[in-house]
């Protein structure tokens, strides 16, 4: 796995503090966050070769497993190998207890247990330890831990609702895209409603063609069509009928001061 072409480029870094060991977590172009993997494997006292053949034997981690052209560390920039924080306890799962030492044993349990949490908190919330006091305060449920507790709540809501919205948005396009493809005719306006839009287009083409002395019905339905993103005035959703007529209507008396529609 070669680091030349396929590097990824690194947006930030963090130096975190997991119970004593430093790791460095970097985010980066494309949106990911990353662990680098010398660091995993010096403090947990494994061979950084052994585990690099055994990530890029599996692909769910191989997919995970980057390069990086500059990683900052205590001996200059450097290239590395860094693995998706997401991926570590799949990764850290396949190493058996039983393959360490027993001080490292309990190491290996944590490094489990709460390593992806913590390198992951530290571009969220910008928290660079693993700080087990800190922790403890929160598990007392003292009013200040409660309140703690409920502004994380708060934060979690928030981000879920913009996603929420953002899912709906792109759901909402979808339909409307597979619906227009198909042709509902109980999408779009009606006969009746097609035909009020084109007298209104009329309406203002003429009195905007009298101010400028050119045939202005063209550039009329053009603006028609790119304010509702369509691409004939009978492709207009009938949801949008009243919004289509309203600006059509304010844009002929702005011209003539008159309400002809």
């Amino acid at each position: 796995m070669g680091m030349s072409d396929k590097a990824l480029a690194v947006i930030e870094q963090r130096n975190v503090d997991f119970y004593g060991d430093s790791l460095t977590a970097v985010r980066s172009d494309d949106g990911q966050i990353y662990v680098a993997l010398a660091q995993m494997c010096q403090a947990l006292g494994i061979d950084i070769q052994a585990q690099t053949r055994r990530i890029q034997r599996l692909e769910i981690l191989a997919n995970g497993f980057k390069g990086v052209a500059k990683l900052a560390t205590p001996g200059g920039i450097q290239r590395g190998y860094v693995l998706r924080v997401d991926l570590v306890p799949l990764w850290l799962s396949g190493i058996r207890t039983s393959a360490v030492s027993d001080d490292v044993r309990p190491k290996l349990e944590r490094f489990q247990r709460e390593a992806a949490k913590v390198l992951w908190e530290a571009f969220q919330s910008g928290r660079l330890t693993a700080d087990v006091d800190f922790d403890a305060l929160l598990a007392q449920d003292s009013p200040e831990a409660q309140a703690y507790k409920m502004a994380q709540a708060v934060m979690q809501l928030a981000r879920n609702q913009l996603l929420l919205r953002a899912q709906l948005s792109d759901h909402e396009q979808r339909l409307e895209a597979i619906e227009s493809h198909l042709g509902d005719p109980g999408r779009y306006v009606t006969a009746d409603q097609a035909s009020q839009i084109s007298q209104a287009v009329k309406a203002v083409a003429l009195a905007f063609s009298k101010k400028s002395g050119r045939n202005e019905f063209g550039a009329i339905y053009g603006e028609l069509y790119r304010k509702f993103g369509i691409t004939g005035y009978k492709m207009l959703p009938a949801r949008r009928f009243d919004e289509a007529m309203k600006f059509l209507t304010d844009w002929h008396e702005e011209l003539t001061g008159a309400l002809p529609f």
